[in-house]
This record gives C-alpha cells, sequence and structure tokens, in this order.
C-alpha cells in the first residue's frame, strides 16, 4: 500500500492573485478567508487576491497569506477526495505550522493567528538587522559551509541537491557570493527578502514567538509532522513550541526530510499552497515518485483526477 505524505509551501510562493479563483468557485473556501479575516483583525484574503504586492510581499502579510491559501487548498482537496488517506505532513519553515495544522496539533484560527504573528516579529528583526540571503547553486554542502565559515554566514536552506540558501550580513552575503563562485559554484544570487531569515540575526523574534506559542493550545498530531530543525518527527507539544522556537533561527533541512519519509517507504507527495517550488525540489531528490500539487482550481481538478487511481 503506498504512503503519502503532504508538504506545505513556505515564504518566496506568495504571489498576487493565490488563492482568488478557489475562492470564487467554492464556497467553503470563502468560508476559511472569512475565518482569517475573523482572527486576524484585517482582511488577508484580499490582499492574497488583489495585492498590491508591496502588501503582500511583507513578512506579516506573506506568512499568514500562505498559510491560509495553502489551508484552503487542503480542505478543498479532502472535499473532493475524502477517502484520501495521508500518513505525514511537512512544511518549509512556516509551512511547518501549516503542516501541525494539518496533523490537528494546531487549530486554523490559532494557526493563521500564530503565523501572523510569526511574520510580525521577523520582519522586526529584519528592520533592526542588515541582513541579506543567497542562493547557492551547483554547490555541495561541505563546499558551502566552507563558505559560510570564511564569510561568517550560515547555512539556511538545505533544499535538495545542488540548492543551498545562505543568509547573514549584507556585506558579508556579498562576500559569500564570491568565494562560492570561486569554490565552483554556477550561479551565486542575492534574493528579493526583507533579511536574513533562519540565521542568528533572527534571534529578537524568538522569546516573542516563544511567548505566543506557551499562550497557544497545541496537541499531538494525528501522523507525523517533519521537523525541519531535526528533519525527524515532532513528539509531544512541548517539543514542538521548542523546535518552532529553534526554527527561527536555524536551518531548514529539507532535503534530509524528505529523505527520512522516502526511507520510510512513502511514495506519493502533495504539495499545497502556491508555487511548485518543493515539486522543483523533490525532483532533484527523488525523481520516482508521485509529486502533485494544489494551488488553484487547474491544479486541484488535476490532482483529484489523479489520485484516485494511485489510491486504490
Amino acid at each position: 500500500m503506498s504512503k503519502t505524505a503532504i508538504l506545505f509551501a513556505g515564504q518566496g510562493a506568495q504571489i498576487v492573485g493565490m488563492g482568488k479563483d478557489l475562492a470564487e468557485e467554492h464556497a467553503s473556501a470563502r468560508t476559511w478567508f472569512e475565518r482569517a479575516k475573523t482572527a486576524l483583525g484585517y482582511d488577508l484574503g484580499q490582499i492574497c487576491f488583489s495585492g498590491p504586492e508591496q502588501e503582500l510581499t511583507k513578512t506579516e502579510h506573506a506568512q499568514p497569506g500562505i498559510f491560509l491559501v495553502s489551508w484552503v487548498a487542503w480542505q478543498l482537496l479532502k472535499e473532493r477526495l475524502p477517502d484520501l488517506q495521508v500518513q505525514a505532513t511537512a512544511g518549509l519553515s512556516l509551512g511547518e505550522f501549516t503542516a501541525l495544522a494539518a496533523a490537528g496539533s494546531l487549530g486554523f484560527e490559532e494557526g493563521v493567528r500564530l503565523v501572523g504573528k510569526r511574520g510580525q516579529f521577523m520582519q522586526e528583526a529584519c528592520d533592526a538587522t542588515k541582513g541579506r540571503m543567497a542562493a547557492i547553486i551547483g554547490l555541495d554542502e561541505a563546499a558551502a559551509r566552507e563558505v559560510c565559515s570564511q564569510a561568517g554566514v550560515v547555512l539556511a536552506n538545505l533544499n535538495c541537491p545542488g540548492q543551498l540558501v545562505i543568509s547573514g550580513e549584507a556585506e558579508k552575503i556579498a562576500q559569500a557570493c564570491e568565494l562560492a563562485k570561486v569554490k565552483g559554484a554556477r550561479r551565486a544570487l542575492p534574493l528579493t527578502v526583507a533579511g536574513a531569515y533562519h540565521s542568528p540575526l533572527m534571534a529578537t523574534a524568538q522569546p516573542k514567538l516563544a511567548a505566543e506559542l506557551e499562550n497557544a493550545t497545541i496537541t499531538a498530531p494525528q501522523v507525523e509532522v517533519i521537523s525541519n530543525v531535526t528533519a525527524r518527527p515532532h513528539e509531544g507539544p512541548e517539543n514542538i513550541r521548542e523546535l518552532l522556537v529553534q526554527q527561527v533561527t536555524s536551518s531548514v533541512r529539507w532535503e534530509d526530510s524528505m529523505r527520512y519519509l522516502l526511507a520510510q517507504g512513502f511514495t506519493h507527495f502533495i504539495e499545497l499552497g502556491p508555487g511548485t517550488a518543493l515539486s522543483g525540489f523533490m525532483k532533484r531528490i527523488d525523481k520516482s515518485v508521485l509529486m502533485l500539487n494544489v494551488g488553484d482550481v487547474a491544479s486541484l481538478e488535476s490532482a483529484t483526477a489523479s489520485l484516485p487511481r494511485h489510491e486504490a
């Protein structure tokens, strides 16, 4: 019998118009957007649907916006395929909160509120520091770690073979990009982000997030949820709180997380939310698995048509 994992998008996947056709087509989707509006106290759906882009890309809007659209995609897929069995969830950075919500650890309102706060705290850390990130293409992890050590930056994302992201002070990132090219990187590209995510420059966000998590209702997940920090399943509620705080400054071990699931016999993966970045990573990790995505009406129809054949 096949084993299925659902994967949730992270920051950077946001695009103006995300979720709009899902809400126009499905009354149940509109209900979730309304619930988010009530939970947050502002119309996040309108920002997702219409922007402007400058507003959507703000960390405090992008993070809960991606959570919301990813959640809606998951709910609509479950409506279409009520017998779909999922044995694990995972999410990239903020997507880990969506994964926990999908696994029953967090309620929807609690999740979207926490992610909104997380985005706010991380934006405050960005504003107080001069951080940047860069994608390093075509360099292995060992060589990238040497570059980071020499330049005084850190590995922020280990996404898939040949695609890593570094994070740190702006001038040091520029130096690291040059060092990476010398070591043989095909490309070293500064990213258009607000700051140095998953680096020590985000440390001021941690105690604020910890305080929010301490007051949040978190229960044991109903299926395995893979932690970005450990690339292994979360344990109980206290472990979840601890790792979500650590995650703010720790590396996102995405490739290791996917390899853990592959080693456990998972062969079916569904990416939920805007964009297809996680599907792209999986192609570099293991091309043999079934990889679907749901982020709009067309991909929902396609996934719905594909899954019953494979789940039978």
